[in-house]
């Protein structure tokens, strides 16, 4: 019995869905959601090197709300609503062959209910485009007949992504409110995030970490900026809002327009996050499984990993690192405990106070509707934190299909407006 054989036997009473087969590599473009716009163009590039086609989607117009609202029920996650919004918009543009696409969804496989969005995405498209696969790219075990590939060397590769993504981004924000001459560091991120992409298609030294983190920095640092102060805010709250332009309305495009700097936790952060509640599990529930010891060791080289570019850039000492994920888990460990582990859980009191204790002071706090965990969470600590940190200028904006882009930058500019007064 073939694959698609099996497949169709055993989920023959769950909606019908097509099978993503090798031979549809080489005719079929798979569309990505837009989360991270810098990291996700590196993971592309690793993904074209073993003969996928992928394309980042861009689309953030009202009309991808609309299309979110109209597939999804309204106890849906503003994350989920913008995701099949936006994959929904593309199918029906016309810009897509619809029997040559698929779609490719990220799981975490945690408590949130960002693990559910493929099924979700699969109901929707079943009456219109039951042609087209819906691919998972997660590192769980999750969906086992419909993930994209995701061996050993991709997984490997893929931390990559993640660490230079990383320092793009935080350079990026580091540079862009200061630049002399405009346009200069979109210039830089773009000539580094090509050269990234051959370098992970065509030899192994892109592993060469430190070697390649002094070249960025250097690179960067050629960039003529002013050197004129400007108001750090720094940005956290729930994954997918925090990092995602369309979903927080382009935040941090407009904080530098309003004459701040962007200080946007890395991505890294979170999947050392992710990983130490897996170590959690011995060490608060006595939930012991095989994959304990892994967890462990991918702990302890991400960490370090991690500590050689906080090392790096304190070398180099023109650009502030990012926050060493121990001492924010020793931050977090003051206002609450390590158990409260659904969505972003304690990660966000960690961010918060490792940002308002660094000197980033002004934070604000993205909201997606219907994720509770954030609510609770970040709502509860905010207060907890400005007491630890009586500087601390903390404000949480919602986002939800409801509200408007003028009200959300009118609360941000009142809190630009007490972090700009002498």
């Amino acid at each position: 019995m073939s694959k698609e054989a099996k497949y169709e036997k055993k989920f023959s009473n769950r909606v019908k869905r097509t099978m993503f087969t090798d031979e549809m590599k080489k005719d079929y473009t798979i569309l990505v959601p837009d989360m991270l716009p810098i990291h996700f163009k590196l993971i592309i590039s690793v993904y074209e090197s073993y003969g996928y086609h992928m394309e980042l989607l861009t689309n953030r117009s009202r009309e991808v709300v609309d299309e979110g609202l109209k597939n999804t029920h309204n106890d849906t996650c503003y994350p989920a609503l913008l995701v099949m919004g936006q994959f929904m918009e593309a199918l029906k543009s016309g810009r897509y062959d619809v029997n040559k696409v698929a779609l490719l969804i990220s799981q975490t496989g945690g408590g949130c209910r960002a693990s559910n969005y493929i099924h979700l995405i699969r109901k929707a498209i079943s009456t219109e485009f039951p042609q087209v696969p819906v691919l998972s790219l997660n590192f769980s075990g999750l969906e086992p007949d419909a993930s994209i590939e995701m061996t050993l060397p991709i997984i490997i590769k893929l931390i990559y992504c993640v660490l230079y993504g990383d320092m793009l981004m935080t350079l990026y924000n580091q540079c862009k409110p200061y630049e002399i001459n405009e346009g200069d560091t979109d210039k830089m991120l773009d000539r580094w995030q090509k050269r990234l992409g051959k370098l992970f298609s065509t030899s192994k030294d892109y592993t060469s970490t430190k070697r390649i983190y002094r070249a960025i920095l250097k690179d960067f640092a050629t960039i003529p900026r002013t050197k004129e102060k400007k108001p750090r805010v720094g940005i956290v709250g729930e994954i997918y809002v925090k990092y995602s332009p369309l979903a927080n309305n382009d935040l941090n495009n407009f904080l530098i327009s309003e004459g701040c700097e962007p200080n946007v936790p890395g991505l890294l952060d979170f999947i050392l996050y992710f990983v130490r509640n897996c170590q959690n599990e011995k060490e608060i529930y006595d939930k012991k499984s095989a994959l304990t010891p892994a967890y462990d060791i991918a702990y302890r080289i991400m960490h370090k990993a991690q500590r050689d570019q906080i090392e790096v850039m304190n070398e180099q000492g023109e650009f502030f690192p990012p926050h060493d994920f121990d001492h924010m888990s020793a931050l977090a460990d003051k206002y609450m405990h390590q158990g409260v582990k659904m969505g972003e859980g304690w990660l966000i009191t960690a961010e918060m106070a490792a940002l308002a204790e660094s000197g980033t002071e002004n934070i604000i706090c993205t909201q997606p509707f219907g994720c509770l965990p954030n609510h609770i969470v970040a709502k509860g600590m905010s207060r907890v934190i400005k007491a630890a940190y009586p500087n601390a200028n903390i404000v949480a904006i919602d986002y939800d299909p409801g509200a408007t882009k003028v009200n959300q930058e009118n609360r941000i500019k009142l809190m630009l407006a007490n972090a700009k007064r002498p």
